[in-house]
């Protein structure tokens, strides 16, 4: 399978504050210890499940679970870069449309920055690119790749700017508990 990374299908990024100092949050700590019951109520009805696991190699990642559109995703988000302030996850996701099975890229990035009175910036970035398999998939439904982006835009967009602040929320409830403990 070929990512055609010269094209994107879609790109979205969500800001959200937390009432909590940069210096306390750390997402990858986070990410790699949510609860699957945390994960859902970030962006219900969207999110199914998720589960922490590594690749063959022992490189971490997280396996989500969502309604994208009308789309089923499961992403396989394998860490490229996993710090407090910063996370880059890469995905081959299958994506189970009406239509059937397909395959898309996937970034995730998830990005902490100190800002004024103590509070952090959180930022949630997803950006997709297709697969020689979707353009494949797009083609055999007599679609064209600029009519099925529009439509991954525009699911995918809503989807992130709904996420962002729940995640935010719980990215800060996280770093909270985390110092109540020390």
């Amino acid at each position: 399978m070929k990512i055609l990374t010269d094209r994107i299908l879609s790109e979205s990024a969500y800001t959200a504050e937390i009432d909590v100092s940069f210096e306390k949050i750390d997402i990858a700590e986070w990410l790699f210890t949510l609860p699957e019951a945390e994960y859902l109520r970030c962006c219900p009805p969207d999110h199914i499940g998720s589960g922490v696991t590594t690749t063959d190699d022992g490189r971490r990642m997280v396996i989500n679970v969502e309604m994208i559109g009308t789309g089923l995703v499961i992403q396989h988000y394998v860490a490229e870069e996993a710090t407090a302030s910063y996370c880059r996850m890469n995905s081959i996701s299958d994506v189970f449309t009406p239509l059937g099975r397909t395959q898309v890229n996937v970034i995730w990035e998830l990005i902490a920055e100190s800002i004024e009175g103590e509070r952090t910036r959180y930022t949630n970035r997803v950006t997709s690119h297709p697969t020689d398999v979707f353009m494949d998939f797009v083609a055999a439904h007599g679609q064209t790749f600029e009519q099925a982006a529009v439509a991954r835009q525009e699911a995918g967009g809503d989807h992130n700017r709904r996420e962002t602040p729940l995640f935010a929320a719980s990215i800060g409830r996280r770093a909270m508990a985390k110092a109540a403990a020390k």
